[in-house]
Order: C-alpha cells, then structure tokens, then sequence
C-alpha cells in the first residue's frame, strides 16, 4: 500500500509494529508490574539506576530488542538502515540516553506507557518530543538540508 507522497510508506508494518508494542507494553504492566520504559531497564542493566526489575531480566529485554529486529530482518530480507555510520549511531545513542535520563523516560516510557496511563509528566514530555521534533525537520528543511520531500 502506497501513501501519496510516502513512496517508502508501510502503513500495515507500522500499525502490526505499533499493536506489537502496545500488547508488549501492557503484557509487562499487567505481568511484572513495570514500565517498559527502554531507558530505564537499559539504566537498571547497566547499573545506573535500581529498581525492583532482576539486572539478568533487564539484560534480556536490552539484547532483545536488536536482536528481535535482527530476526526479523533476517526473515523478511530487510535491509539493514544505511542513513548513519556506527560512529554516528553509538554517538547518537549516547546523547540520547543523556537526554533519557534528564528528562525522566524516553519515547517508549512516556509516550507509550505515560501516555496511556495518562500521566502529566509524559503528557509534558511527549508534547515535548513532538514539537522538538517538528522544529528539527522544520529547520533542516530551511536550512536546505531537506529531511521529508
């Protein structure tokens, strides 16, 4: 199916991925009890930050999440996305889990589970992202480095 304007568009994926993530996201509240906020459990693996989640149960959910997309594009015969290096990648990661950590979540804490429980703070948050977001591509595209055609 093809959007117009969105050749690359997978609206299908998108909406199997997004049930996927919220059947995860509630299956883990309703389970375990815990957010399944990545940036947290990646903190709590790391040993930044405690919770009651076991560190082996947090090492599973962190080396699961690449290697879920790695089966899966091992399945479907994805190619692996070729926007960035790895230097920019483990860059990029590392100012976002800066940012994570600053602003209490990240997308998945507080725009999926937050957001659902209707918390302020990932109302404030979310918002937060999005607006940033927009601004970013809105400027990039000002600046000639166009981001959407």
């Amino acid at each position: 199916m093809n959007l117009p304007g969105f050749p690359d568009a997978a609206p299908l994926a998108g909406l199997g991925g997004g049930v996927l993530i919220g059947l995860a996201a509630a299956l883990m509240l309703l389970g375990a009890g815990r957010i399944a906020g990545v940036s947290g459990i990646a903190a709590r693996a790391f040993g930044l930050a405690e919770s009651s989640m076991p560190r082996a149960g947090a090492w599973a959910f962190v080396i699961g999440l690449p290697l879920g997309a790695l089966i899966v594009a091992s399945l479907t015969g994805a190619a692996a996305p070729s926007f960035a290096g790895p230097v920019t990648l483990a860059v990029a990661g590392v100012i976002v889990g800066i940012g994570t950590r600053l602003g209490s979540g990240c997308t998945s804490g507080h725009g999926v589970c937050g957001m659902s429980r209707l918390s302020q703070r990932s109302l404030v948050a979310t918002a937060t992202f999005m607006v940033t977001g927009f601004a970013t591509v809105a400027a990039m595209n000002a600046l000639g480095l166009e981001v959407l055609p």
